[in-house]
Formats: structure tokens, C-alpha cells, sequence
């Protein structure tokens, strides 16, 4: 089980152009809203990277309107762990369960949710809240991060694991955005 303490959400470039040629993305997007706003009430950190912003565009304003105050980290590795910024802001979090976010499912995220398990982390991919532009490679970014050991999960799924019980201010706050 995930605890609060110990999560990071990691959102891997949904910027520009290409985020809008997601498979299914409206899901995608509801679901990406709700997973940064139930971090945000959580208090869960969010690490956001972009692969080659200056030829990628930034990341989707409506994606980008939800994330509190940080800077996104650029990338042209692959693997949010090909670079140092990604690994150093990692090492100060001191946060050891990773929920991966964001696209494309079987490029980034599969390549860094690999990294990340090599390097000692658990790791969530959190389905509805990643996609590729085809619904294959979605499926099979998924179901390479849960053969090299990582665990599938949903945006509601995980909300209510790391909230353990219906009670008091911040389940009323979820259930909003749940809805």
C-alpha cells in the first residue's frame, strides 16, 4: 500500500501538440485533473517534467494551471532518469513510492518507470492517467512497468488508498473532484 509520506507523482510531458493526439484523451485530461488536484489536497509533491520543451511546446495549460508554483524540469533523455535535475530533485524528496503520470505510456513512462524500480522505488502506473497515441502501446507501455515489477492502478483507486479511511475535511474535498 502507498502512504502519503512516502508518494511522489511524477507527470512525464504532456505538452503541445502531441498531447492532443493521445488515445482517449479526455479521459486522459479528467483524469490528470483530478490526479493533481487530490495531490494538491493530499499535500502529495508533483515532480513535472518536459521532453524537449523548445520543440515540444510547454505542457498543456490546462495540465500546467494545476501544478502549484514549480518550474517543470526539461529532458531529451527518455527516462526521467537520464537526467541529473530529475535524480537530484528525487534524492531531496526523500520519497520512495512513485506514481507515474502523463505520456507517451510505452516511451517515458515505461523507460522511466524501469529505471525507478531498478533504482529501489515502487512504483504505481496510474492507467487512466497515462496514454500513448495508440491504445496498443498504451496498453503495452502498462503492462511492461507491471512485468519489470511495478503495480497498475487508477486515479480514484489510489486517491482513496492514500486517504485509508471516509472521514473528516479531506474526503469531503475528494469526493468533489471524484464526482
Amino acid at each position: 500500500m502507498f502512504e502519503i509520506n512516502r508518494t511522489v507523482l511524477l507527470l512525464i510531458d504532456v505538452q503541445g501538440k502531441l498531447a492532443q493526439m493521445m488515445y482517449g484523451k479526455e479521459e486522459l485530461f479528467a483524469s490528470l485533473k483530478a490526479m493533481l488536484k487530490g495531490m494538491e489536497i493530499l499535500d502529495v509533491p508533483v515532480v513535472w517534467m518536459e521532453q524537449l520543451p523548445d520543440k515540444l511546446g510547454p505542457t498543456t495549460p490546462e495540465i500546467a494551471e494545476l501544478l502549484p508554483g514549480g518550474n517543470p524540469i526539461p529532458k531529451d533523455s527518455f527516462s526521467c532518469c537520464g537526467n541529473p535535475g530529475f535524480m537530484e530533485r528525487f534524492r531531496l524528496m526523500n520519497r520512495d513510492q512513485v506514481l507515474l503520470t502523463g505520456i507517451e505510456s510505452h516511451i517515458c513512462v515505461y523507460q522511466t518507470g524501469v529505471d525507478l524500480l531498478q533504482r529501489g522505488f515502487e512504483v504505481q502506473v496510474v492507467t487512466d492517467c497515462v496514454s500513448s497515441r495508440t491504445l496498443s502501446n498504451k496498453t503495452l507501455g502498462i503492462e511492461r512497468i507491471k512485468q519489470a515489477g511495478g503495480t497498475a492502478t487508477s486515479c480514484e483507486m489510489i486517491l482513496f488508498e492514500l486517504m485509508k479511511a471516509a472521514r473528516g475535511e479531506t474526503f469531503k474535498r475528494m469526493v468533489k473532484i471524484i464526482k
